[in-house]
């Protein structure tokens, strides 16, 4: 067996083994020297943050304050643990009797937590402290964390615990309640690109600097996922390190390149754009790493328009901050925020789709079509230096043109009596005078069928019936091509039903009038017909192609749906005299 000592990864060999290697978490270090200093160490520990922050090294940290003796042998607890004395050197390897670590994890029964439970009560064999680190602690059952409440809420002296979770919502209050709690944060960017750049010296490798801002990004504040971004990136540069090697390492698309395709989008340019999405595919991009690197852009552009100073990140390269901050000045915030939108759909789509490249090509096709359309206001100010209608030419008694909306007359119920024509049966008894006057008109028959939520009847009575003479008690109609046999029959029995009175209901072979669907069609038309000869329907109509009147509505129509939007909604009163026993 050789001798040589094994390789370790970046991420374990340069762990920090004293506060002072603990990089970006300065809050929680003071909080600790000046609780370490005043003797005031609370017996639990709780440190919740993202991966790769430092809490179960933190934990380490601590365990090794607590039980160092110093050089010397004589020393008490600390903040600078020296790394020297037997507790330091054996909680360092992971050896120290004193000092338990467990995995949540894999142990999360009430039976892992009873070994603790039981064990608290004897002394520490030989250090200061038995300390306690759990970590993943949330992933502990109910009954786990029930278990060690009372244990965790009055601990003996000689005992500490120390909790490392990322999932803080996860632990019980109970438990959270009996701990001093430490937020870790993520690594600022600046700060992780100087760390890498020592560690990178340390090691003696070479890394170019847009490398660093490559691996950093990609981090997203995790000190450990940078560590080992650059332990492989070393090996792939096999030398010097350059971007695109970094870049090609994690399967990112140029960012320049990037910009140009987002650059191309926003123009309309559909033809381009496609052409570049293909040459990028063509080099290895991931379709979705693309669309993701445009949603990404997007969020920046975004920003840098909200707040300049955001173009200034030390992980973006000078050029791409000048390109950046012209694209914010250019691009309206509405086109962005629609890009964003349309993206995280898209992003969704090629996620399903069978083939991701034909997803993005269609994703791209839309955002290039979308990009020169107008924004409302840039609509708004076009459609107001079109001259207004003449009087009378407009719609609902010649409305302004820089009205900006469409309004048409009411569609009224249709009520046609027609000349009769040649009868094929009569049948209607006499009736009493008097008797149905509050049916004097058809219209008030089609209420009352309305009324009484018969909707099929309706829908036949309103598609299939061609009135040609009413009078109340009586009804003669064509029927429309389509209408049922039987709805005369049927019509004169449920009219009968309601009212108590006899109806007679006959069909003719001609002379009726229009059906109301007919009648309402034609109406309808005839509204579009007039309302696209408004010429600010016009201009809305040229300035988005495809566009298409889908409903005209009256001014009284409007008040009247906002009025009963406006009222408040009542609640259902409870039944004071409901029964929970009653049967």
């Amino acid at each position: 067996m050789s001798d040589e000592k094994a390789y370790q990864v970046l991420a374990r060999k340069y762990r920090p083994q004293t506060f002072a290697d603990l990089i970006g978490q300065e809050a929680m270090v003071r909080t600790l020297k000046n609780a370490f200093a005043a003797d005031r160490i609370a017996h639990a520990f709780v440190m919740t943050g993202v991966r790769g922050v430092g809490k179960t090294t933190t934990a380490r940290i601590i365990a090794k304050g607590l039980n160092c003796v110093g050089p010397d042998g004589t020393g008490g607890p600390t903040t600078e643990p020296c790394g020297q004395c037997e507790p330091c050197r054996a909680i360092a390897e992971g050896r120290h009797v004193d000092v338990l670590e467990m995995d949540a994890a894999s142990r999360t029964g009430v039976g892992d937590i009873r070994e603790i439970i039981d064990s608290v009560h004897y002394r520490a064999a030989s250090a200061r402290f038995k300390v306690y680190i759990i970590d993943e602690v949330h992933m502990l059952s109910t009954a786990a964390f029930n278990a060690l409440l009372k244990t965790l809420e009055e601990p003996p002296a000689h005992v500490k615990f120390i909790f490392a979770t990322t999932e803080i919502r996860k632990v019980p209050v109970t438990v959270l309640s009996r701990c001093q709690r430490f937020d870790l944060k993520r690594i600022e960017p600046e700060v992780m690109m100087a760390h890498l750049a020592k560690v990178a010296d340390l090691e003696g490798a070479k890394l170019a600097p847009d490398a660093f801002a490559l691996i950093t990004r990609a981090a997203e504040g995790s000190v450990r996922d940078a560590m080992s971004l650059m332990d492989q990136a070393i090996a792939h540069g096999a030398g010097e390190t350059t971007g695109d090697q970094v870049r090609a390492m994690l399967g990112l698309a140029d960012r320049g390149r990037t910009l140009d395709l987002f650059n191309l989008i926003m123009q309309g340019d559909a033809a381009t754009a496609l052409s570049e999405l293909s040459a990028q595919y063509a080099d290895g991009a991931d379709p979705m790493a693309v669309l993701r690197d445009l949603a990404e852009i997007t969020h920046w552009i975004s920003v840098i328009k909200i707040n300049p100073a955001a173009a200034e990140d030390p992980t973006t390269p000078p050029d791409e901050q000048t390109r950046g901050q012209d694209m914010a000045s250019r691009l309206p915030m509405r086109a962005l925020t629609r890009m964003w939108q349309m993206l995280l759909k898209a992003i969704e789509e090629v996620a399903l789709a069978p083939n991701a490249m034909m997803a993005a090509e269609m994703a791209v096709i839309r955002l290039t079509h979308v990009a020169d359309l107008p924004d409302p206001e840039t609509l708004v100010k076009k459609l107001q230096d079109n001259p207004r209608p003449p009087d009378g030419g407009g719609i609902a008694g010649g409305a302004p043109a820089g009205g900006g909306t469409v309004h048409a007359p009411r569609l009224a119920p249709v009520h046609s009596a027609p000349t009769r024509g040649p009868t094929m049966t009569a049948t209607a008894p006499a009736l009493a005078e008097g008797q149905l006057q509050v049916y004097a008109s058809f219209a008030s028959v089609i209420e009352l069928i309305r009324a009484k939520r018969d909707m099929l009847l309706l829908n036949e009575v309103e598609t299939g019936l061609r009135l040609a003479r009413y009078a109340p008690g009586r009804i003669e109609f064509e029927p429309a091509p389509g209408a049922k046999a039987d709805l005369a029959a049927r019509l004169g029995q449920r009219l009968q039903g309601w009212t108590g009175a006899r109806w007679g209901v006959s069909v003719v072979a001609s002379g009726g009038a229009p059906t109301i669907a007919e009648t309402r069609d034609n109406t309808l038309s005839e509204v579009r017909a007039e309302a696209a000869e408004n010429p600010l329907v016009q201009a809305i109509l040229t300035a988005f192609p495809g566009a298409r009147i889908s409903d005209v509505r009256s001014p009284e129509a409007i008040t009247a749906e906002a009025a009963e939007a406006a009222l408040p909604q009542a609640e259902p009163e409870a039944d004071d005299d409901w029964d929970p026993f009653e049967e």
